[in-house]
């Protein structure tokens, strides 16, 4: 057989390829398995199709898993307040037997007197020129006892106390005979002398807070016999401008003691930046008035307030126009 020969259909197809081309087929190695024969072909099955998806809602977590809410704090309680914080309720039936302003009152003739008085106090303190600490001082002060001048004194601190923006402190300057605090049923207790006789002291936490709007008190303190030398110190003027500087819509009145019975009443004058002088109508001398000016000249503003007057020349009648006092 040559390569012209037909091919006959016996033996693999690598032998009839190496006939054909005169090419050796390596013989299988005794006891070499066989090789398998071709796989046939199976017919490929159609893939299912893919199941539809499903979108389902995410779980929610277990009651016990959600985070907790905190509980409330029950509120603390507030802190007692400090002796210098602590509120003296003002009995407003003892102001009326006083004569003094109830300032949950009516507007009456006494009121629209002392809110005329009040509006004179805060213009002389608004003057241009004035010294910054002086200008919120101011003295309430008589030539002579028994003139009025602790009662004008209460009133145009109650009064005041009743402004938006201001804060009243009246001192009881009378240190031989205090009276603010007995007045308005309250006991003595330390108070401006103490302040300055010890350095220790801080003068704000003396200050005796009020239920009447923004009063505040300081008593008078001890008593002691060097008082107008004291008031004369420097540290007087210390502890104003501490005052002063603790709260800048304070301003301080001070019932001076009279001015012809003792000789503080010209030391303190020359601390305030106004005076304003009570004369009694029927009872003040023309000859003690013109004396008691002299001794307050070290205050640059002072001012004359009528009390007791029982004839009004310019026929005021307050009160009567908002159907009070008729």
């Amino acid at each position: 057989m040559n390569k012209h020969s037909p091919l006959g259909q016996s033996g693999s197809l690598l032998e009839r390829a190496a006939a054909l081309y005169g090419l050796e087929v390596p013989t299988a190695a005794p006891g070499a398995a066989r090789a398998d024969p071709a796989p046939r072909h199976e017919p490929v099955a159609r893939p299912e199709p893919a199941p539809q998806l499903q979108i389902r809602p995410e779980p929610r977590p277990e009651p016990e898993a959600r985070i907790k809410p905190q509980p409330l704090r029950h509120p603390q309680p507030a802190p007692r307040p400090l002796p210098s914080q602590r509120l003296a309720a003002i009995d407003r039936g003892r102001l009326r037997k006083q004569g003094l302003l109830d300032p949950d009152a009516p507007a009456g003739a006494l009121a629209e007197e002392f809110r005329i008085v009040k509006r004179q106090l805060l213009a002389t303190a608004a003057l241009p020129g004035m010294n910054e600490t002086k200008r919120r001082v101011a003295l309430i002060c008589s030539a002579q006892p028994d003139e009025g001048k602790t009662f004008c004194a209460l009133n145009l601190a109650l009064s005041l106390a009743g402004e938006q923006d201001v804060e009243v402190l009246l001192i009881d300057g009378d240190f031989g005979k205090p009276e603010i605090l007995p007045m308005l049923g309250i006991e003595p207790q330390a108070g401006f002398v103490d302040a300055i006789a010890d350095p220790a002291l801080d003068p704000e936490g003396l200050i005796v807070r009020t239920d009447v709007g923004a009063l505040s008190l300081l008593g008078a303190g001890r008593q002691v016999n060097n008082v107008t030398e004291l008031l004369a110190s420097e540290r007087t003027r210390e502890v104003l401008a501490r005052l002063l500087e603790a709260n800048p819509k304070r301003i301080v009145i001070f019932d001076s003691p009279p001015a012809l019975a003792a000789s503080s009443a010209s030391v303190l004058a020359s601390h305030a930046g106004q005076t304003v002088m009570v004369v009694r109508a029927d009872q003040t001398a023309e000859a003690d008035l013109r004396e008691a000016l002299d001794l307050l000249s070290p205050c640059p503003h002072v001012s004359l307030l009528l009390n007791g007057a029982g004839f009004a020349a310019s026929g005021r009648r307050f009160g009567s126009y908002y159907g009070y006092g008729q």
